[in-house]
């Protein structure tokens, strides 16, 4: 290869890097984000961006294509200009970063440069016409058969590299189609993943952004499967659970694997219509990271919850939510927050700890009205070492009898029971590292993070009310066995409307059943519904007058909080696996 050819291919990769629709939506005044190819597709562009701004793109990302072409147009052959092709694509998709001063790089499809470009082959190279023709007559016919972007592309670049592979071309002419195809697979990797998991918009659907329509709110939350095995819920992954069942894929390799896998969107959900008559609408995305990474590497989830918060922008969310063990990275929230000012980050702590407030003094009061003696009564709280069971615990003290708090420091255990009595002296207090000693509870309040079921029937005794707080879920359905037994899921909230989400499994796979979603998805959606963006969740403190907020605002807007599970859901993959999405 000479020097001449060398210094065409580097022109070929700087023509292409030219990011036209980037200026020229910064011109207007409009963000980058907004006219994300990711977020809103040609049709919304339009719509968006104008049809003036968005032809003329067009026009310049074609010429572009050709121009790359025509570049090498004095060289011999036809493998020139494919290798012209490839360093003009691969310039497209990842320009340099100067080009980007103010935002980090929006890269397109590249759809309208291989389009140029194999016009530019026709009439600049010796390539036949049909061969230059034959790819987009492919992507067309694809295109409105399915109505996926994604698949038409890659069907039209398998279609070019079968051409060149086929016909008399040297090594360098197969290796520039092959690499071309490789890079349009990576580049649309994600939108066939969302193809499978059928969360991919077709072409025709309209997506609004944040902001664009008053009684349309976007946002978006951030999940995490709560096992190894979960991971294979979603469509994308479910063919590879087989070689898991056999044990040729492993915890560890999914452990491995499942950090190098930046987040994606797994769902959304829709229907949900408040009393003001507002719809909002939540993208569900997940990234595969087990929660012992959480533990073992925080930086690194930290690094995935701000990718999410990237996506979520370019889905065109207004606020975005971190659920389960999310809300626990990066001071909790507040170094997401600051990595992606543009979008409002919360962890969705003040409405869980809302719904925690609220239900306990109605539990209570249910016992009043059946007439019982209060300071007869035995409540037992599971996991009180942690802030959230130890704050069930002083709100029981002193309407019981006796409270037995569990969890697996009895150090810590002892020390709180010391602080609960010098304040309660009339309530009696068990420090106990036995799950099993909740048997002779009443009521058992349970909010840990454990794995793994903490509570079964053999733990509790009929008639006890039990109200989990867990995320995975502290307590067995089989306590359901037991006579008399009511299971109230804590901090699981119904929304106004008939909600629903489009593939038809992201809401089951939550763990809460059809229609309902955990506290702190409830918060996202009431903080992006009223724009209360002084009231998200972040850090280490809970503002009372912003639980009192979400409390009093959920009650308008419609949600309810759910009461009881009557008759449990099975679970979706195994015991206690699924998605996290709450609190602990």
């Amino acid at each position: 290869m000479s020097l001449e050819l060398i210094f065409s291919l580097a022109l070929a990769y700087l023509v292409g890097s030219l990011p036209f629709g980037y200026w020229l939506a910064r011109a207007k005044g409009l963000e980058p984000l907004r006219g994300a190819s990711y977020n809103i597709g040609f049709e919304n562009a339009m719509r968006v961006l104008g049809e003036d701004t968005v032809i003329v793109s067009f026009m310049l990302d074609f010429l572009k294509g050709a121009l790359v072409v025509g570049l090498v147009a004095p060289f011999d052959g036809n493998e020139p200009a494919l290798l012209a092709g490839l360093a003009g694509y691969v310039g497209h998709l990842y320009p340099p970063a100067f080009l980007f001063p103010k935002a980090y790089p929006v890269r397109g499809r590249g759809n309208i440069f291989i389009l140029g470009m194999l016009a530019g082959l026709a009439v600049f190279t010796a390539f036949p016409f049909w061969m230059a023709a034959l790819p987009v007559i492919v992507w067309a016919a694809l295109l409105g058969w399915t109505r996926y972007v994604a698949v038409s592309s890659l069907a039209a670049a398998s279609t070019l590299a079968l051409e060149v592979l086929l016909s008399p071309s040297d090594a360098w002419g197969r290796f520039a189609v092959l690499v071309l195809l490789a890079a349009v697979i990576w580049r649309f990797k994600e939108n066939l993943g969302r193809v499978m998991d059928k969360t991919e918009p077709k072409v025709g659907e309209v997506h609004h952004i944040a902001g664009e329509r008053k009684d349309q709110i976007v946002s978006a939350f951030l999940i995490h499967p709560l096992s190894p095995d979960a991971v294979f819920l979603t469509e994308r992954a479910r063919w590879l659970k087989p070689l898991y069942d056999r044990g040729w894929i492993t915890n560890s390799m999914i452990y491995t694997f499942g950090k190098y896998i930046r987040p994606f969107k797994i769902g959304e959900l829709r229907g949900i219509y408040t009393s003001d008559g507002q719809e909002i609408r939540c993208h569900i995305l997940t990234s595969p990271l087990v929660p012992e990474v959480f533990k073992n590497e925080p930086e690194l989830a930290k690094k995935r919850a701000i990718q999410g918060a990237r996506l979520a922008l370019e889905l065109g969310a207004s606020t975005y939510g971190l659920g389960a063990f999310w809300g626990t990275i990066g001071k909790k929230g507040l170094e997401v927050q600051a990595a992606v000012p543009e979008i409002h980050v919360t962890n969705g702590g003040a409405y869980t700890a809302g719904s925690i407030r609220a239900a306990v003094p109605q539990i209570l009061e249910h016992w009043k009205t059946r007439g019982e003696v209060m300071g007869n009564l035995t409540a037992a709280v599971i996991g009180a070492n942690g802030v959230v069971a130890f704050g069930m615990a002083r709100m029981l003290a002193g309407e019981v009898g006796k409270v037995i708090l569990i969890g697996r420091d009895l150090t810590r255990l002892d020390k709180s029971r010391a602080t609960l009595e010098k304040a309660f002296p009339n309530t009696k207090f068990v420090s106990s590292l036995e799950p099993h000693d909740c048997i002779e509870a009443d009521l058992i309040f349970t909010a840990t993070s454990d794995p793994n079921p903490v509570v079964f029937a053999r733990d509790v005794k009929p008639g006890a009310w039990i109200y989990d707080e867990g995320r995975p879920a502290d307590v067995d359905f089989s306590v359901l066995e037991v006579e008399g037994v009511r299971l109230i899921p804590g901090g699981v909230v119904q929304p106004p409307g008939s909600m629903y989400d489009t593939n038809g499994w992201a809401t089951g796979s939550l763990g809460f059943g059809d229609g309902n979603v955990p506290a702190c998805l409830a918060e996202t959606l009431i903080i992006a519904a009223n724009e209360a963006w002084d009231r998200t969740s972040l850090g280490e403190t809970t503002k009372t007058e912003n639980i009192n907020y979400f409390v009093t605002e959920a009650e308008r807007l419609g949600f309810r909080v759910l009461e009881s599970v009557e008759k449990p859901a099975p679970p979706v993959s195994g015991k206690n696996s699924g998605f996290g999405s709450a609190l602990n």
